[in-house]
């Protein structure tokens, strides 16, 4: 059963590189981003340097890696290309926030909450990560380009890719807004309201459609 064992060992891949961030995140916090090790991670998770590198090949990436790119990319993909596109952007972003942070779900989510504040505030502190963070912004830009079908394939359009890209820049734009008031605000409200508010302030409510409607 080829495909059981591959779901398998992505699921365990998952597992690692989950427990592998725990510990980075708690360590980073506790005592420091630049003096904490990947050999301390490696220690703290049971784990060999060489684990931790095969999963995060850089120590940034220990903080940056995240799911937040593909969660994005599905709800854009399955959303109606009839709808505006910062709508479909715009309710990905704030469904992709909901899924992450746990929201709607009572006290289940503290724990999913506060590392995503703690990554978000390494992010915010450390120049390294700073940096890099804008690495990650690109990225997801381009995979909501490449979600809403104006990649830069063969057949693209020129004028329909720009657009997208102008629209997805615009968004996430937003986004980060929402984001720094989430981190300053020590999560106390939730991020994919921020998200809906910081977007309707940009494009307006009848255009964005905050009430993440399909």
């Amino acid at each position: 059963m080829p495909d059981q064992h591959s779901t398998l060992r992505a699921q365990r891949r998952a597992e690692t590189q989950r427990t592998l961030q725990a510990h980075a995140v708690r360590l980073f916090t506790e005592r420091g981003y630049d003096a904490t090790t990947v050999t301390d991670v490696a220690e703290a998770a049971g784990m060999s340097p060489m684990t931790v590198y095969r999963h995060f090949p850089t120590k940034e990436d220990l903080v940056l890696v995240d799911h937040n790119g593909r969660l994005v990319a599905e709800r854009i993909a399955a959303s109606s290309a009839a709808q505006p596109l910062v709508r479909r952007i715009g309710n990905a972003l704030v469904d992709s926030a909901a899924t992450l942070t746990g929201s709607g779900r009572g006290d289940e989510p503290t724990a999913s909450k506060q590392f995503l504040l703690a990554r978000l505030r390494l992010m915010i502190s450390t120049p390294a990560l700073r940096a890099r963070h804008l690495d990650n912004h690109y990225a997801l830009q381009q995979a909501i380009v490449e979600a809403l079908g104006a990649g830069a394939g063969d057949a693209a359009d020129p004028d329909a890719a720009f657009r997208a890209q102008a629209a997805a820049g615009a968004c996430l734009a937003a986004m980060h807004t929402a984001l720094m008031r989430w981190a300053e605000d020590d999560g106390r409200t939730e991020l994919p309201d921020l998200i809906a508010k910081a977007l309707a302030a940009a494009f307006g409510e009848d255009l964005v459609g905050t009430g993440l409607d399909a």
